[in-house]
């Protein structure tokens, strides 16, 4: 068998893998298909992740902050004359 000599650094192009990558036991990801979707993942820290106990659940309460809210009525001042 041929020896070939590795490619330098430099000569990988932006394309090319690094020798040292192996993914010959890469598993395809399960969540892809959500993500292609058009789903944004968001990290919650773990005591406010803890008030929520799925994803629906998040959402419906994102969805109630976002909702666009009624102006209030500008309160009337009153007539009287303070001294």
């Amino acid at each position: 068998m041929k020896k070939t000599r590795a490619k330098k650094v430099s000569e990988l192009g932006p394309d090319d893998m690094r020798p040292e990558y192996d993914f010959s036991n890469a598993r395809p990801n399960p969540y892809a298909a959500r993500f292609a979707a058009g789903a944004i993942a968001v990290v919650l820290d773990p005591d406010v992740a803890q008030r929520f106990p799925d994803a629906q659940a998040v959402n419906d309460a994102l969805r109630g902050l976002s909702e666009p809210r009624r102006p209030r009525k500008a309160k009337r001042s009153s007539k009287r004359r303070t001294a």
